[in-house]
């Protein structure tokens, strides 16, 4: 398998909050869209603290990418509908950052009464990844804005204080 890799420093910037959200969460936590960075720091986070993860991936190459991290903890799903994500499961974490770019706007929605903290990547990009429908559905909202492209919190069940000096 060849994969080729844009090495800029932004494919990590939702690092820091992405840790924050799955520190202070209690229950699994879900990726939409496997990545070189956010597979690999999730799997061993979830698995140092004993927590759940399953990763969604509709795209081949990351799917077998993300197929060499399946665990007894950690679940690699290859989906090619979105709808049929698990909305209703309690979730600690669910962090956006698939494709299409259309779809993520609608899957935070998706998930607005099922997970604790939403973590969405690329939030400066609001129409490309239609964020902007997004705001109206969350109670608290943290933008983290240290790295480029931007991520942002959004939660309808804790106050984003904790977010408020990024890590």
């Amino acid at each position: 398998m060849k994969i080729t890799i844009n090495h800029s420093k932004g494919l990590s910037s939702h690092n820091a909050i992405l840790i924050k959200a799955v520190l202070i969460s209690k229950g699994s936590v879900c990726e939409v869209g496997a990545g070189l960075y956010s597979t690999p720091l999730l799997h061993w986070l979830c698995r140092a603290m004993k927590k759940r993860l399953i990763t969604y991936e509709n795209n081949e190459v990351f799917y077998q990418f993300a197929k060499k991290f399946q665990s007894k903890l950690h679940r690699i799903r290859k989906i090619e509908d979105w709808n049929k994500m698990d909305f209703k499961k309690h979730w600690g974490v669910v962090f956006i950052d698939h494709a299409p770019a259309k779809r993520r706007g609608q899957d935070v929605i998706n998930f607005k009464n099922s997970a604790d903290y939403i973590v969405m990547h690329d939030t400066e990009d609001e129409k490309n990844y239609e964020y902007n429908r997004v705001w109206p559905y969350f109670k608290y909202r943290f933008d983290w804005k240290e790295g480029w492209p931007n991520t942002s919190v959004v939660s309808n069940f804790y106050s984003l204080d904790e977010f408020g000096d990024g890590i």
